[in-house]
């Protein structure tokens, strides 16, 4: 792979030691180039815009400004923003719902394996989100608490076929695309393709916006029931 086909990563921290450690991790594979490091959100921003990395990895507790406003401000660069990947020490049902709001593609904790760091990073620069049911269950059960209950905004399904209704009733369930498949007896592949679909036909950014308009429509609440747990 050459430099010019890896996937460029922005990596923002005020921690000196976990900047150093990611990048160690990330340019150990060749699939994967950091081209910037930033110490606080503000610099993250500064650095988004003229880079033009694919992925930023975000941490949220910084200076100058924090990692949730700095991702509203990344995901609002014209005309190709970078889809930013929240990376944080503290429990995802402290921050989830604000990081998911403004703009976020993922959420991972610092925790997170480096294996898993780098499908992560692979998922979501593929135009994925990093979107596990138990995260999809606390951004629902956040909408709720933000909500009246039973209210929903005026979100037209018309521009979308039936089948890809119910595919998008699973994604707001946090189902993964085999999953989906397994549900609706059809192959991943057919999924994939409903998905893509799907969030041209609503002009969604991504898997997190559709769980967002899946909540908005009405297809999908806090009491639904989910088919898996982390």
């Amino acid at each position: 792979m050459t430099d010019t086909d890896a996937i460029r990563v922005l990596v923002a921290d005020d921690d000196d030691i976990v900047r150093a450690g990611l990048r160690l991790i990330l340019e150990s594979d060749d699939a994967f180039s950091v081209v910037g490091e930033a110490t606080d959100g503000r610099e993250a921003v500064a650095l988004a815009t003229e880079l033009g990395p694919d992925i930023v990895l975000m941490d949220i507790r910084m200076p100058e400004m924090d990692g949730i406003d700095a991702t509203r401000a990344i995901v609002a660069i014209k005309p190709d923003p970078p889809r930013v990947v929240i990376l944080t020490t503290f429990d995802v049902k402290d921050y989830v719902y604000d990081s998911l709001r403004a703009g976020a593609s993922g959420f991972l904790l610092k925790r997170t394996r480096p294996d898993e760091l780098k499908a992560a990073i692979r998922v979501v620069h593929e135009g994925e989100a990093l979107l596990s049911p138990s995260v999809t269950r606390v951004l629902l059960d956040e909408f709720a608490k933000s909500r009246p209950t039973g209210a929903h905004l005026a979100r037209s399904l018309d521009a979308i076929t039936n089948r890809e209704v119910e595919v998008l009733s699973q994604i707001g369930n946090g189902l993964s695309n085999a999953e989906i498949a397994e549900v609706l007896f059809v192959s991943e592949n057919t999924v994939k393709t409903h998905v893509k679909h799907i969030l041209m036909k609503l002009d969604l950014r991504d898997r997190v916006a559709a769980v967002v308009y899946a909540y908005d429509a009405g297809l999908v609440t806090p009491s639904s029931p989910h088919n898996n747990d982390d």
